[in-house]
């Protein structure tokens, strides 16, 4: 069964395949023809070179069919694990000639569920179908599919014809962020003097200090502010945004991802990391993401900005190794499981453990409280309640 699935896909992506009638139709063809050889009726012979002639042409009338027909796709835009991805997709036609009866099918990826299919009844020509669907996020992720199938029997249905065109897509889904009302972890860390970081997603862009992200430029913004390169880059003009430096409060958000998680732990891990980036950016905290590189011991990823923290977090994956790495000063939310190696972590420290072990502190480790979870607890629940 796998073999003539293999095989009928081949056939309808690189000829055409028959279909249940034109089977049909193919072996009354052959039985006229044997029946005219073994008869010499002449009128047999007519028959089976009639159904032979209509097979002849129903089989180049398909490809034929879905020729110049033009697929684009939009930017899919960035959405919430839970909440629907917006696809949209434009076929167009160019020639002068109406095309009609064919399907659509999104070659999504089989991590976003089953292929999307739809069918165009009519296309006038020199006009574009609008395919807007929803493709439910259940799980965090980026996902990438590159191309979108026209699949038509038209006109006659006796053969089925599949042609792919590319039409690259990125689907970012970023990890589900709780609203926590209060999170004693970075309710009570303590101010850190001197200069750090002022960022706040609500906070307006200053006209000096140093780059906190890029925008598309707007009528008024001083020329001096553009980014050229990227400009040049994105083919539109870019502006910096700037902020200056303030004393505030600064927190590391720190997920371990060099050790082995079990898969559910991982992922509220992941879900704990969003939440409290969030909430630290809401209590006005100067609040960072960091995450180890297994590449090199020396190397890690420190994310600041919204998009590049949610980015980083939707594609996050586990790379258990034996690695020494070292974190970041400052104080520092260390999210990790139970089993995992020690690590020295900076005074005033916190660790979120996933797992059930010792709960037994080391003074020198410069942790000031564990909050212990439970995989098969709520965690909103969890994250909001006092840690000795």
């Amino acid at each position: 069964m796998k073999f003539a699935a293999r095989f009928t896909g081949w056939l309808e992506h690189h000829w055409v395949n028959p279909a249940y009638v034109g089977w049909v139709l193919l072996g009354l063809a052959l039985f006229f023809f044997a029946a005219a050889t073994n008869t010499l009726a002449g009128w047999l012979y007519v028959i089976s070179g009639v159904m032979l002639a209509l097979l002849v042409v129903a089989a180049l009338l398909p490809p034929r069919h879905l020729q110049w027909l033009v697929v684009t796709r939009s930017p899919v835009q960035p959405v919430t694990a839970g909440v629907p991805l917006e696809v949209e997709l434009q076929v167009s036609n160019p020639q002068r000639q109406a095309k009609g009866l064919f399907q659509i099918m999104d070659s999504v990826d089989s991590g976003l569920g089953p292929i999307p299919v739809t069918a165009v009844g009519s296309l006038p020509p020199g006009q574009t179908h609008r395919w807007r669907y929803q493709m439910p996020t259940p799980h965090r992720g980026i996902y990438r599919w590159s191309r979108v199938d026209l699949r038509t029997a038209a006109p006659l249905g006796l053969f089925w014809c599949r042609r792919s065109t590319e039409a690259p897509a990125v689907a970012v889904v970023y990890p589900q962020v709780l609203s926590l009302q209060r999170c004693p972890l970075l309710d009570t860390v303590r101010p850190r003097h001197g200069q750090n970081w002022r960022y706040s997603p609500l906070a307006q862009a200053d006209s000096q200090g140093v780059t906190r992200s890029l925008r598309p430029y707007r009528w008024g913004d001083p020329t001096r502010l553009i980014h050229w390169r990227t400009s040049a880059r994105y083919g539109e003009l870019r502006v910096r945004e700037l902020e200056t430096m303030a004393n505030n409060r600064e927190v590391v958000i720190a997920l371990n991802t060099l050790i082995r998680w079990d898969t559910t732990s991982f992922e509220q891990a992941v879900v704990t990391a969003a939440s409290l980036y969030t909430y630290a950016l809401k209590q006005g905290f100067a609040a960072a993401l960091w995450l180890p590189q297994a590449n090199d011991s020396n190397q890690y990823n420190m994310l600041r900005e919204i998009p590049r923290v949610m980015h980083a977090l939707a594609g996050v994956a586990l790379a258990p190794t034996h690695q020494v790495f070292t974190l970041p000063q400052g104080a520092t939310i260390w999210l990790t499981a139970v089993g995992a190696p020690p690590v020295e972590l900076p005074t005033g420290s916190r660790q979120v453990v996933w797992g059930s072990g010792p709960r037994a502190v080391n003074p020198d480790s410069g942790v000031s409280s564990i909050l212990w979870v439970d995989a098969n607890e709520p965690l909103e629940a969890q994250l909001q309640v006092n840690v000795a």
